[in-house]
């Protein structure tokens, strides 16, 4: 924890404040929502299908307005769209703990995801500029942050709910409002390189990223890696359940999941992505992350072979959490091995220009593919469980992290993911 302190005091004021920024911006997302669909099914009794619309529509916002947010970014500035995110984020959780008509709640739920869209690419983009050529360990640096926030939050939010959801809803508006105040007075202004005033030359640029084929080719490798990393909350969490029921001991086999990524990232990511600067280029790193996620996988492919045992003893306990956690550990791993040298990659095949925009047609290409990734993984699981095929699924996803790294390796051996390309119409 001291070396992460040292090598944040080594940067510029900006880059320390975006740090505490994106910590803080996970303590409050995540002290709210992973209790908001028990708040709308218990306490509001929604119907399951209306919950999930509320919940849906939370993504479906952010993800279709990440290219807005990036170009508005682009256009006028990374630190008016930050504080702009984070003052709406502050008066859409607020109403999530005040509202309890389904309009409303559809409103604050896409101005929660509205907010995420504003702010997101314009960060990144923002610690891409200030970090120059320490972009690398920058990002490895914020991964520790925004991982501490994920770790953190329902922590923090679980005890906040057991008060009320209102009062968790309102602390998370504070935390968002004080942020905000801090970003307007003492966030250092940023801006990036714009496309020239007048509407043909903006759509003439948006036409450039999109005839931008080796960042298309990058974007659509990585989606993999996010459908393999989400599987910490998805079929991670199912195969605890499956083996080890819905009692206390699963509830604490998933827990352990969630601590085992965090803790892990925390602690390691610096050094990781130290190791890995110095014995590899930016391209072989990424297919190494890749390789690793795919790995996570195996545990749980070898993990079928093993009867269950009966009862719900401590061999049953295990088989529930050794492997999932252990597949867990490998996703960070492969995580911390990837994402410092992903977003350094997409700067450099945006060539430095309308970098928040490039950020944000990336954010939208990859949660798209999380969505489809995620009904595919759910119906191989709900195939293997009905056909009696427990490999299936940890199979398949084995084979997405193979595929997506080959492409990678693909892309890295033709040089795609080295030379800048030049965007039309920016200056």
């Amino acid at each position: 924890m001291r070396d992460t302190l040292r090598q944040l005091r080594s940067y510029e004021r900006g880059v320390q404040l975006l740090m505490v920024n994106q910590f803080t911006i996970n303590l409050g997302f995540y002290m709210l929502m992973p209790y908001l669909a028990a708040h709308l099914a218990g306490s509001l009794g929604l119907a399951a299908w209306l919950v999930g619309l509320v919940l849906g529509v939370r993504n479906f916002s952010q993800q279709g307005m990440f290219l807005v947010g990036g170009a508005l970014a682009d256009r006028f500035g990374y630190k008016p769209l930050i504080v702009a995110g984070c003052l709406l984020r502050t008066v859409a959780f607020a109403a999530l703990g005040l509202v309890d008509s389904l309009p409303a709640l559809l409103a604050a739920s896409a101005a929660t995801g509205l907010a995420g869209a504003l702010f997101n690419p314009a960060v990144r983009a923002y610690l891409a500029m200030d970090a120059g050529e320490r972009r690398v360990e920058a990002f490895a640096l914020f991964n520790v942050f925004y991982q501490a926030g994920i770790l953190l939050g329902p922590l923090v939010g679980m005890a906040l709910t057991r008060v009320g959801f209102t009062v968790t809803c309102l602390v998370a508006a504070g935390v968002f409002a004080v942020l905000s105040l801090v970003q307007i007075r003492a966030l250092p202004a940023r801006r990036g390189t714009a496309p020239r005033e007048g509407a043909g030359t903006l759509r003439s640029a948006w036409r450039g990223i999109l005839g931008n084929r080796p960042f298309l080719l990058f974007a659509t490798a990585m989606i993999g890696s996010y459908v393999l990393t989400f599987q910490v909350y998805l079929a991670l969490p199912l195969e605890v359940r499956r083996i080890g029921g819905d009692g206390d001991a699963g509830t604490a086999a998933v827990a352990v999941l969630f601590a085992v990524s965090g803790l892990t990232t925390i602690l390691f990511q610096t050094r990781v992505t130290a190791w890995c600067r110095a014995r590899a280029e930016p391209g072989r790193a990424l297919v190494w992350g890749l390789l690793t996620m795919g790995a996570a996988f195996l545990p749980l492919l070898a993990a079928v072979a093993v009867p269950v045992p009966q009862g719900g003893g401590a061999g049953r306990w295990l088989l529930a959490a050794g492997p999932p956690v252990l597949a867990a550990l490998l996703l960070a791993v492969g995580t911390m091995i990837a994402y410092p040298f992903e977003m350094d990659t997409i700067v450099r095949l945006s060539g430095d220009r309308l970098v928040a925009t490039h950020y944000g047609l990336y954010n939208t290409i990859c949660g798209v593919g999380i969505t489809l990734g995620n009904l595919l993984t759910g119906a191989a699981l709900d195939t293997a469980r009905e056909a009696g095929l427990p490999a299936l699924p940890w199979l398949a996803l084995t084979a997405l992290g193979l595929l997506c790294a080959l492409a990678l390796h693909t892309l890295h051996r033709t040089g795609r993911l080295t030379a800048p390309v030049p965007v039309a119409g920016a200056v």
